[in-house]
C-alpha cells in the first residue's frame, strides 16, 4: 500500500505543468504556442528570457527533490526514495493534467539526484553548464551531463540501487532527446539565445 502511495503521490506533483504555470500566470504566455513548444526551461529561457527559465528550471527540479523525500517519508527505505523520485519524473514527462504529454525529465531527474548523491549532482551541473557556455547547445549538454550520472555514480561508489537508477535515467533522457540527436548529427539543432515575452496577439491570429 505504502509503494502505491508514495507512487500516485509523486506522479501527481511530477505532473504539475510549471513551466505552463509560470508563463501563463506571470507572463500571459502559453509556451506550447512558441519554439519548441515544450513547457520546460530551455524553451522558457528562448521565449521568456532568463529568470522565468530558472524559475521552471528550480520548480521541475524541486518535483524530483519532493518524490524522494515523500519515498522516503512514507517507506524510509533507498527503494522507495527511487520509486518517488521515478513516478515524479514520470508524471513530468507524462503530465496527467497535460494529456499525459510533457518535457524531457533533465531538471527534474537533476532534483532526483540532487537527494540521493549530491556529489553527482555538482559535478553533472558543472559539466552541463560548461558545455552549454561553449557550445550553446542544451540539448548536447543535456545528453552529456545524463551520460555522465552513472560513470560518476560509479567513480564515487555510490550504492548498487543508486547506481542502476542513474544507468535508467541516463538512458531515459537521452531516448527523450532523440530528435535533437538527429538534428545535431546533421548540423541543424538550434543554439540557445534569450528571449522576451512574445506577442501573444499575433499568435493567436495564426
Amino acid at each position: 500500500m505504502e509503494y502505491m502511495l508514495v507512487i500516485l503521490t509523486s506522479y501527481l506533483i511530477g505532473s504539475i505543468p510549471n513551466g505552463l504555470i509560470i508563463g501563463q500566470s506571470f507572463y500571459k504566455v502559453d509556451l506550447r504556442l512558441f519554439g519548441s513548444k515544450n513547457i520546460g526551461a530551455t524553451n522558457a529561457f528562448r521565449t521568456l528570457g532568463p529568470w522565468p527559465a530558472f524559475w521552471v528550471f528550480l520548480t521541475d527540479a524541486l518535483k524530483g527533490v519532493a518524490g524522494v523525500l515523500i519515498g522516503q517519508y512514507l517507506g524510509h527505505t533507498a527503494l522507495t526514495e527511487l520509486i518517488g523520485g521515478i513516478a515524479a519524473i514520470a508524471g513530468h514527462n507524462w503530465s496527467a493534467f497535460l494529456k499525459f504529454k510533457g518535457g524531457r525529465g533533465v531538471a527534474t531527474g537533476l532534483g532526483v539526484i540532487a537527494i540521493i548523491v549530491p556529489k553527482v549532482t555538482l559535478i553533472v551541473f558543472i559539466v552541463w553548464a560548461l558545455i552549454v557556455y561553449f557550445t550553446r547547445y542544451v540539448s548536447l549538454a543535456s545528453i552529456v551531463a545524463a551520460a555522465l550520472v552513472p560513470i560518476t555514480m560509479w567513480l564515487l561508489n555510490a550504492r548498487q540501487e543508486f547506481f542502476y537508477f542513474g544507468i535508467l535515467a541516463a538512458l531515459f533522457v537521452i531516448v527523450r532527446h532523440r530528435p535533437n540527436i538527429e538534428r545535431l548529427l546533421k548540423g541543424q539543432e538550434s543554439k540557445i539565445k534569450a528571449g522576451c515575452k512574445p506577442d501573444v496577439s499575433s499568435e493567436k491570429e495564426k
